[in-house]
Parts: C-alpha cells; structure tokens; sequence
C-alpha cells in the first residue's frame, strides 16, 4: 500500500477532479446522470463487480497522481421496496446476496429511492406475497451479516447523495493517505 501525504489545499484540487463510475448494467438513470451533468460532476461508464457507482481520481500528472485511484466505496441503487422483493425471490436472491458478498472489505451502501420505504415495508404495502414481518427480519439479517446499510432517499436526491458520499470518503482517504 502506498503512503501519500496532501496538504488540504491539494486535496481540495484533486477533489475537484472527482469521477464517478456508473456499472455499464444501471439502467434507468437519466435522472442521476442529468444531476451530474448539470453541476459539472465527471463520470464515466463502466463494469462493476460491486453496486451500481463507484469513484475514481483520474491519473493527473500535474497533480502528482501517476494513475486512476479507486476508491473502495460502492452505491447499489433500488427503486423501492417492490425491486428489492424482486431480488429476494428463490429465483434471484442468489445474484442479490453474492452481491453482498462481492461487497465484503469494501464501504457498500443500499440507496432506495422511495422515502417511506420503511413504513411500505412494515404495513406490506408492496406487491409482493412477502410477509412483511419475514421481509423487515430477512433485510435485518442481511444488513448484519453483510455490514451495509439501507438508505431510503428521494429520487430527486440521489445524485446528490451519491455525489456527496464518493465525496467525503475520497477526502478522508486522502487525508488518511492510504492508497
């Protein structure tokens, strides 16, 4: 592992340079990618072997970073409570949970884009046959298991909250200097 010390200035300068990667396989994320256009966020498309967004800092010579930095923190983003249901079928749940899996040793946070995700979960207003006593202690148990988090959010928010996160994590990370 390399060892770098930034002082917050260059940090702040390579911040700006920040890239998010977006899974070649997300769909349906007009709403996400305009955000980044419209404030001027670089990002690129790409594979993921984990969640729909990562991050990166692009090789910069004048900056002194002699390649792309990964960081490695991930997003996987649901639309709400009936895709991840739809992930939780016995056809499926294995794609889901070796995605947990995948995530293990890495910052992994669920976004779903419904905000009163927790209360359709707990009064079953989804359209699955799920018992939503079973469907709370089946995502309960995974979150444990695989150390995540689930966070709902609006669908207006989740560029932002994506943006902000890969944001942070970066400048403690170099702050830190571990790469």
């Amino acid at each position: 592992m390399i060892h770098y010390a930034y002082t917050d200035t260059e940090i702040d300068k390579i911040i700006k340079t920040l890239t998010i990667v977006i899974d070649t396989r997300e769909k349906s994320n007009d709403h996400i990618r305009e955000y980044f256009v419209a404030r001027d966020i670089p990002y690129r498309i790409k594979k993921l072997d984990v969640g729909d967004y990562g991050c990166l800092i692009p090789k910069n010579d004048e900056l002194g970073i002699p390649r792309d930095i990964y960081l490695n923190s991930f997003v996987e983003r649901k639309n709400g409570v009936d895709e991840i249901t739809g992930n939780l079928q016995k056809d499926t749940q294995h794609a889901f949970e070796n995605e947990l899996i995948r995530s293990q040793g890495s910052r992994f946070v669920l976004f779903v884009e419904e905000l009163d995700f927790d209360e359709k979960i707990a009064t079953g207003d989804y359209r699955s046959a799920y018992d939503p006593k079973a469907l709370k202690g089946r995502l309960e148990s995974f979150k444990a298991k695989y150390n995540f988090e689930i966070v709902p959010m609006s669908k207006k928010m989740i560029g932002h909250n994506i943006y902000n996160r890969f944001k942070q994590h970066m400048k403690l990370a170099l702050k830190k200097g571990v790469f």
